[in-house]
């Protein structure tokens, strides 16, 4: 019986030994195809594009960044109101000095509700504040887009933006100089002998506001027209088979948000139209100088 557990141990030894070194090879195996398959990740990862530290961020620190770029928003806007809100008073007497140019002499301005007295003119310092902070407001929201453009996009971007500001403050300036006094002379034109105009001061400051608001985003056409030609959305050969349905929707949209006159309708519909040449006219420009440029870089890199 010794004999035999001797040799029982023995061959359970070799037979030890025996997975033991099997074992150590297919580890070896193992990790041999590890460092591979590890190789070939590292090659994938350097040969495949190198995404922003923007698009490796997850929604939430999205909105977070969002957020920050709202609050500076809010805050700006509350500064410039805070130290406009002395002159609240001044701001809405010179809004309402078109209306009041167009009054009879024994006619004037009325406040239907109590509380209209303060209400009307601090609605317009508020108006007033985002008006005067609107570049700001644009480059804060320039700060949260511009991480996830291409350089080339932002090229075209920064130029896009300061007009943008620009255009919206000329449609203002033109609903107001222009536009409102037509509008108010109109209307009150037609008022019957035996009415007197007497406006109440919150009626009217929703009515200029309104006013100002439709012509200054009309006056964004051309940089919308431009932005949807260039992102491919549209091409400049479909918007001039289409131009007369487009001066025909100039003139149905004028009619919806304008008040209920030709003028006024007239005096949005044409600049509409006017803006949408703009925009396709400048559309040609920037096209023709980038297949020139596109052109001149096939030049060069087969002369290379």
């Amino acid at each position: 019986m010794g004999l035999f557990k001797r040799k029982k141990s023995r061959q359970e030894k070799i037979m030890d030994a025996d997975i033991k070194a099997a074992t150590e090879t297919l580890d070896s195996n193992t990790d041999s195809e590890n460092v591979d398959n590890i190789n070939v990740d590292s090659n994938n990862e350097d040969s495949g594009d190198i995404l922003s530290s923007l698009g490796d961020m997850p929604i939430t620190e999205h909105l977070i960044e969002l957020r920050r770029h709202l609050i500076k928003i809010c805050v700006a806007v509350l500064v410039i109101f805070l130290a406009l809100v002395g002159f609240s008073r001044e701001l809405y007497d010179f809004l309402s000095d078109p209306l009041v140019a167009q009054l009879p002499a024994n006619s004037t301005m009325i406040a239907t509700d109590i509380t209209s007295n303060f209400m009307a003119p601090i609605r317009l310092t508020i108006f007033v504040a985002a008006f005067f902070a609107m570049p700001y407001i644009l480059y804060q929201i320039w700060s949260f887009v511009a991480p996830g453009l291409y350089k080339k996009e932002k090229k075209v971007a920064i130029p896009v933006l300061m007009s943008s500001i620009f255009l919206f403050y000329a449609g203002v300036a033109f609903s107001y100089f222009i536009v409102l006094k037509g509008v108010l002379k109109f209307f009150i034109m037609f008022a019957p002998q035996n009415v007197l105009p007497m406006t109440d001061i919150d009626s009217y400051l929703s009515f200029a506001l309104k006013l100002f608001m439709v012509f200054g985003l009309t006056f964004e056409i051309p940089v919308v027209t431009l932005l949807l030609i260039l992102a491919g959305v549209v091409s400049i050969q479909s918007l001039e088979d289409k131009r007369r349905y487009i001066i025909v929707g100039c003139f149905a949209v004028a009619a919806v948000v304008t008040p209920p006159d030709g003028v006024s309708m007239l005096m949005l519909a044409i600049p509409m139209w006017l803006l949408f040449e703009l925009g396709l006219f400048l559309a040609k420009i920037l096209i023709k100088e980038d297949r020139s440029l596109d052109a001149a870089d096939d030049i060069e890199l087969k002369k290379e």
